[in-house]
């Protein structure tokens, strides 16, 4: 069965937009299964480039059928903004399908993120506010409002009203702010039910039945390995699975079904947010590849942390995801460096360390331990195939996959969509 997982191998924005956008006319239908519109992708086609926060990359791939799966927490206002601005640009959007148990971003979910991680100071986690935290929270304790739940405006009232009988307690006796009245966010909730409506299906239903027609099904993550809320650098994380198991869960397909599972490495390594980064460069070399790369968070706008390739997290990532593939995007943004350190153990209490240790401590005090690999000078953008690169590049992807664990597949050479090496076929 036909059934593809693509995921960022590291801490999210790796280019998984370039890499489903590169596979999106070749599948029938791709599927985002966790995560909101606290992740982003960008995609240039042609001269265009389309930033999107919660929309598949599938959706600018004609004869593609984008799913957003139960997984995944909706904001609506974002969502059909979203949509519109396709719209305007030409991007046809009636096949978007929404999971009727997807659940809802509330407004009150969005004030509780923000007044939650202003109250924290110091220790904040480095949250977007965008009400992802306390959604899925609501949903693990049961008092989530779901997409269907538009759609029966008795349900929602009583959801809306259990779910603000805590909230507005902790609101005005905790945070010293206003309730939320229960009418008004019903009321809000209820406008977008008409709009919403023509993209609402089964959507288990009809991806499993697509994976018995033998169709292409390609379901793509949000953020990266290591912010996964289980496997990742906890508390520091997101709060879903972005990781391979979550495919399952997030969209309602069984293990048995996903054929194989592409992680996507940028050639170097970024983090937005807080939390701990063992390659972190605050010299120039972090301003450049930051400035080279154009390290800026399509959802945020917050610069990206940047620091050298870390092997460490590259096999931890091959591990726990059952990576079958790499994706290697953004070579071109080394060119120019004489030598480039890439970190392939680190040390803790003065021992070397090859292995992510599973100590939240430990995992704070790693230095990286490096091995300066021969940089290039040659522009790459125009390389068609592998032996079209400068030698130096060619042995800087050989050990890079070696370090990894997974054969690397396609390279990204420029953000172009024709800008990429592809070396063996994901199909």
């Amino acid at each position: 069965m036909p059934a593809l997982v693509l995921l960022g191998a590291q801490w999210g924005d790796e280019g998984k937009g370039k890499a489903t956008d590169l596979l999106g006319g070749s599948v029938d239908y791709v599927v985002r299964y966790q995560g909101g519109n606290n992740a982003g992708h960008t995609v240039v086609v042609g001269d265009q480039k389309y930033a999107l926060h919660l929309l598949p990359s599938g959706i600018l791939s004609p004869g593609c059928t984008p799913v957003i799966g139960n997984g995944v927490v909706v904001d609506p206002s974002v969502l059909l903004s979203e949509l519109s601005g396709l719209n305007e640009r030409g991007v046809d959007t009636s096949k978007l399908m929404i999971s009727g148990n997807a659940h809802i971003i509330t407004p009150y979910n969005v004030t509780v993120d923000k007044v939650t991680e202003r109250f924290l100071g110091k220790r904040k986690i480095g949250t977007t506010g965008r009400g992802i935290g306390p959604t899925y929270a609501d949903k693990i304790n049961r008092v989530g409002i779901r997409v269907q739940d538009l759609y029966d405006e008795s349900i929602l009232h009583q959801k809306v009203e259990a779910a603000l009988d805590v909230k507005n307690q902790i609101l005005t006796k905790l945070y010293n702010r206003r309730a939320i009245a229960a009418d008004q966010v019903v009321e809000e909730l209820l406008g977008y039910a008409d709009k919403l409506a023509p993209y609402v299906a089964d959507t288990v239903l009809v991806l499993n039945q697509a994976l018995e027609e033998n169709k292409v099904v390609l379901f793509e993550g949000g953020q990266g390995t290591l912010l996964d809320i289980d496997h990742g650098t906890y508390p520091f994380v997101t709060s879903s699975n972005p990781t391979a198991g979550g495919a399952c869960t997030g969209a309602g397909v069984g293990p048995t079904k996903i054929s194989r599972v592409i992680g996507i490495l940028k050639a170097y390594t970024t983090r937005v947010g807080a939390g701990p980064f063992p390659t972190e460069l605050f010299d120039a070399d972090g301003e450049a590849l930051r400035r080279i790369g154009g390290e800026r968070g399509v959802t945020t706008g917050r610069d990206r942390r940047c620091g050298w390739f870390d092997a460490v997290i590259a096999r931890y990532a091959t591990r726990v995801n059952g990576l079958t593939d790499f994706f290697l995007t953004k070579l071109d943004v080394l060119t120019g460096w004489e030598q480039i350190p890439v970190c392939v153990a680190y040390e803790i209490d003065g021992k070397r360390v090859e292995e992510l240790p599973y100590s939240q401590t430990d995992f704070h005090h790693a230095k990286p331990v490096y091995e300066n690999l021969p940089g290039w000078s040659e522009d790459i953008t125009k390389a068609k195939s592998f032996s079209d690169l400068p030698k130096n590049a060619q042995n800087y992807v050989k050990a890079l996959e070696e370090m990894s664990g997974a054969p690397i597949s396609a390279i990204g050479v420029g953000p172009g969509r024709d800008e990429t090496i592809e070396i063996n076929s994901f199909l």
